[in-house]
C-alpha cells in the first residue's frame, strides 16, 4: 500500500483522520490494523459511518461527518439551573453531535434531578440544523412532581423504638416542612448511608451480632411516593467482660497502656469505644519507639451472661512507609484543612490505627458527606500512597430564628448568617442581628480560625452589641469584644483563655431621677454612665455526648474562672461552673434524662461590687420566674441587684411527640427546677434591701422543643411552687432550645 485516500471529510479534515489509523504507506497490514483504525475513527465521536477498503495499491478511507454542535440548551428547567446541568452533560458547543451520547445526557440530567427528589423527570432531545452542517441541541425537561418518602417502617426492633431509629438514619418521612429540609428524597446511595448508621448504631449500643436482613423499598405511582422497610435482626445484647492487652513485640511496656482503654468491664459494648482504644494505644506504642505497631482487638463471647472480652493484641506490622497522601474529591475544601488532620505525613511509618483516627476527625468536621482513606502500591515494595476521597456538603446556613435578651427580659427574633467551612479554609464564621419588642436590638459577629499558627489550637474574635429600652426608667446598652485561644487537653477536654472587654451604658428615661421611681442605687448607676469591665477568662470545657444538636447520653461541663481589674470600673473575681449529665429513660420509647447543676460565687478585690457585677438568675436557670425575677432587690422600688451567690438544679425528661413525623423535629419535655441566689456586695447607700438570705426556690413544668428550620427553639410552661413573695414570676418562655 502506497497511498491513503479519504473521502467524505468537511469539518475533520484528511490530516486528522489519517492521525487515527494504524495503518502507514509502505508498511505492510493485516484485517486486525483496520479493525483497530475503524474503532478509532468511532471513537472520536465525529463520524456516523466509517468504511475502509483496499483498491490496488491505494487505502481508501470513506467517512460520514456528525453534524457540530452550535449550541446546547436546557429548557423547562426551574429546579436546576443551567450552569449545574452544563456540568453534568457530556455533550458541548463545536462538539460532535451524537444520539448515543445525547441519550446518555439525558440520562445523566434524571439522575441529577433524582438527587432533589423528583425521579419521575422527563427528558426528551430536540434537534434543529443550523448552517454548515451544524446542529442546536435542546434538552427539554419535564420535571414532574416531588418524589417523597411516605413511610419508614423497621421490622425486628425489639430495644429501640421506630422513633429512637427513625432519629439515626438521615433519610426522614415527608411532612408539610420537608420542601426546607428536603430530607425526604429518596436515593439509593443515602439509603446504603443509612443501613451503615444503623449498623453502627446497634454496634455502638451494645448489640456486635446486629445484622441487617434487608431493606425493601415500594413505590408507589400514585402519590409518586417510597416506601422503606428496614428488616432487621438485633441479637442479643453485651457488656463488656474482661479487658487485657498482650503485646507480641518485645521491648513494649503494656503495664503503661492501661490508661488508653475506653472500654471497661460491666460497661455496655460499643464498637466505637473498641476503635478509641485500639488507636489511642497505637499512638503510644509509637512513642514509644515502636511505629509500625499494629493493636487488633480480639473478641471473646461468653453466651451464658451476654459479656464479650476484649484483648488489645500488639504485634509488629508491616514495615512500610507512606510514600505520598493523595486527595480527591473535594471540590471546595482546601488540601491543606485535610491534611492538617493527619497525625502522620510523608515519609512515616505507616500505621493503620492512626489512620483511622485521622478518619474520624475528618468526618468530625462536619464538612464532608463522606470520607474514605485507601490504599494504593508505592514505587517500592515497603511504599503505600494514602488516597483521601471525600465529598464537600453544604457549611452554609441562613436562619431566622428566635432569643431571650435576658438584660431587657424581651423577645428577640433573630437573623443570622453562618459558615462553618469560609472559603473551604476550615474557618467558622458568624453575624447576626435580632430586633426585640420595646425597641431591643442584639447584633453579634464571630470568628475562629481552628488552625492558629498551623497549630491545633483554635483562635477567634467575638463582638457584640445589646440595647434595651424595656427598663421603666433607663435604658441599657452593652458593647463588648473579646479575643480567646482554646486548646485541646484530650478528646473530650479543652481549656480556652479569653480576654474580655465590655462597656456598660445606663441612660435616664422619663422620670427616672423621681427617687419613688428608681433607687439610689440605679440613679449612681445612670449617672457614672458609661461603666466598663476589663478581665480574662479561664475555663475548662468537657464534652463526652453522642450528639450536640439532640444529646441522649454523656456529659457536658464548665468550669469558668475570671478576673477583672486590668483597667475598667470592676474589681473582682468569680467562678462559675456548670454540668449537665444525659441518660435514656426508656430506649424503646426514646424518652431522654437530664440532671443539670449551676453554681456561681464572685468576690470583690476592693470594697464593692458593681450591679453589673452579680449575677442575674431566674428563667433561664429556675423556669417560672422572670430572668432577674429571685435574688436581692431594693425594698421600696425593687430593682434587682444581683446576687453574689448562686446554685441551681434541674432535673428534666424529653421525648418524642406522639403522632408526629420525627421530620418535624418536635418533643416535649417534663421538668422541675429548684435554686437559690444569694448574697450582695453592691453598695447600697442606706436603701432597704431583701433576699441577700438563701431561700430555696422551686418550680414544675412543661415544654416544647421545636429543632426547626428557622432555629433550635423552645417553649416553656413553668409554675414555681417554692418562692417568696418579693420575688417576680414569668409563667410562660420562649427562647433558644439545649442551651448549656
Amino acid at each position: 500500500m502506497s497511498n491513503i485516500v479519504v473521502n467524505g471529510t468537511n469539518q475533520a479534515g484528511s490530516d486528522a483522520i489519517r492521525s487515527k489509523l494504524t495503518i502507514q504507506p509502505g508498511r505492510s497490514f493485516t484485517d486486525a490494523d483496520i479493525n483497530q483504525s475503524i474503532r478509532n475513527l468511532y471513537s472520536s465521536g465525529y463520524f456516523s459511518d466509517v468504511k475502509i477498503s483496499v483498491s490496488g495499491s491505494t487505502l481508501v478511507v470513506n467517512v460520514t461527518e456528525n453534524q457540530l454542535i452550535n449550541q446546547v440548551v436546557f429548557n423547562g428547567n426551574r429546579k436546576v439551573d443551567d450552569k449545574k446541568l452544563q456540568g453534568v452533560v457530556q455533550l458541548h458547543s463545536l462538539g460532535p453531535f451524537n444520539r448515543a451520547q445525547a441519550e446518555l445526557d439525558a440520562q445523566r440530567i434524571k439522575d441529577a434531578y433524582s438527587q432533589i427528589g423528583r425521579s419521575d423527570v422527563e427528558v426528551s432531545i430536540d434537534t434543529a440544523t443550523v448552517q454548515d452542517n451544524r446542529v442546536n441541541v435542546a434538552f427539554v425537561i419535564d420535571e414532574g412532581g416531588r418524589t417523597k418518602t411516605r413511610k419508614i417502617n423497621f421490622e425486628g426492633n425489639n430495644t429501640f423504638g421506630d422513633s429512637r431509629l427513625a432519629s439515626v438514619i438521615s433519610t426522614k418521612r415527608s411532612t408539610p416542612l420537608s420542601f426546607l429540609t428536603r430530607k425526604d428524597i429518596y436515593n439509593p446511595d443515602k439509603l446504603r448511608h443509612d443501613e451503615q448508621l444503623l449498623r453502627d448504631f446497634y454496634n455502638n449500643h451494645g448489640f456486635p451480632d446486629y445484622r441487617l436482613i434487608s431493606t425493601d423499598v415500594d413505590y408507589s405511582e400514585e402519590d409518586n411516593s417510597y416506601s422503606i422497610t428496614f428488616n432487621i435482626s438485633e441479637g442479643d445484647r453485651y457488656r463488656f467482660g474482661d479487658i487485657g492487652v498482650a503485646s507480641t513485640v518485645e521491648g513494649v511496656d503494656t503495664a503503661t497502656l492501661k490508661g488508653d482503654i475506653k472500654t471497661k468491664a460491666g460497661k455496655i459494648y460499643d464498637a466505637d469505644d473498641i476503635q478509641k482504644t485500639s488507636e489511642s494505644i497505637a499512638a503510644s506504642v509509637s512513642s514509644q519507639g515502636y511505629p509500625f505497631a499494629q493493636v487488633t482487638p480480639r473478641g471473646d463471647r461468653n453466651f451464658s451472661n451476654d459479656t464479650l472480652s476484649v484483648n488489645y493484641e500488639i504485634d509488629q506490622g508491616v514495615r512500610a512507609y507512606i510514600e505520598r497522601i493523595d486527595i480527591v474529591g473535594n471540590t471546595r475544601t482546601r488540601d491543606y484543612v485535610i491534611r492538617r488532620e493527619f497525625e502522620l505525613a510523608e515519609g512515616d511509618a505507616y500505621n493503620r490505627e492512626m489512620i483511622a483516627r485521622t478518619k474520624r476527625r475528618l468526618e468530625a468536621l462536619g464538612y464532608f458527606s463522606d470520607v474514605s482513606i485507601t490504599t494504593q502500591p508505592g514505587s517500592a515494595p515497603d511504599r503505600v500512597v494514602l488516597v483521601v476521597d471525600v465529598t464537600d456538603e453544604p457549611t452554609g446556613s441562613f436562619s431566622v430564628g428566635a432569643g431571650y435578651d435576658a438584660e431587657g427580659d424581651s423577645l428577640v427574633l433573630e437573623l443570622s448568617v453562618q459558615e462553618r467551612n469560609f472559603l473551604g479554609r476550615g474557618q467558622f464564621i458568624r453575624a447576626s442581628a435580632g430586633l426585640g419588642d420595646d425597641d431591643s436590638q442584639i447584633y453579634n459577629f464571630s470568628f475562629t480560625e481552628p488552625f492558629f499558627l498551623g497549630y491545633r489550637v483554635a483562635a477567634g474574635f467575638d463582638l457584640y452589641r445589646s440595647y434595651s429600652a424595656s427598663q421603666d426608667y433607663y435604658t441599657y446598652a452593652e458593647t463588648a469584644g473579646d479575643i480567646r485561644l482554646t486548646a485541646p487537653l484530650t478528646d473530650d477536654l479543652s481549656s480556652t483563655i479569653k480576654y474580655v472587654y465590655q462597656q456598660f451604658e445606663y441612660d435616664g428615661a422619663g422620670d427616672w431621677e423621681n427617687p419613688n421611681n428608681l433607687s439610689p442605687v440605679f440613679q449612681d448607676l445612670v449617672n457614672g454612665s458609661p461603666w466598663t469591665v476589663s478581665s480574662v477568662e479561664q475555663s475548662f470545657d468537657f464534652s463526652s455526648v453522642d450528639s450536640r444538636q439532640l444529646p441522649r447520653e454523656g456529659v457536658l461541663a464548665n468550669l469558668t474562672n475570671t478576673v477583672a481589674g486590668l483597667g475598667g470600673d470592676s474589681h473582682y473575681y468569680a467562678m462559675t461552673g456548670k454540668v449537665r449529665w444525659y441518660q435514656m429513660i426508656s430506649d424503646q420509647a426514646d424518652i431522654i434524662g437530664s440532671l443539670t447543676g449551676r453554681g456561681g460565687f464572685v468576690t470583690p478585690f476592693d470594697d464593692d461590687l458593681n450591679v453589673f457585677d452579680q449575677f442575674t438568675i431566674g428563667g433561664q436557670e429556675i423556669r417560672g420566674f422572670k430572668q432577674n425575677g429571685i435574688g436581692p432587690r431594693t425594698v421600696q422600688q425593687g430593682d434587682a441587684l444581683g446576687a453574689q451567690y448562686y446554685a441551681t438544679i434541674s432535673a428534666e425528661a424529653n421525648f418524642p411527640l406522639p403522632l408526629i413525623p420525627e421530620d418535624i423535629n418536635l418533643r416535649g419535655a417534663a421538668y422541675v427546677d429548684a435554686g437559690s441566689a444569694w448574697g450582695n456586695a453592691v453598695e447600697v447607700n442606706n436603701t432597704a434591701i431583701e433576699g441577700t438570705d438563701f431561700a430555696v426556690r422551686a418550680s414544675a413544668g412543661i415544654g416544647l422543643i421545636w429543632n426547626s428550620p428557622f432555629g433550635d427553639l423552645r417553649f416553656d410552661y413553668a409554675v414555681p411552687f417554692a418562692k417568696e413573695d418579693f420575688d417576680e414570676t414569668q409563667h410562660f418562655r420562649f427562647g433558644i432550645a439545649n442551651s448549656f
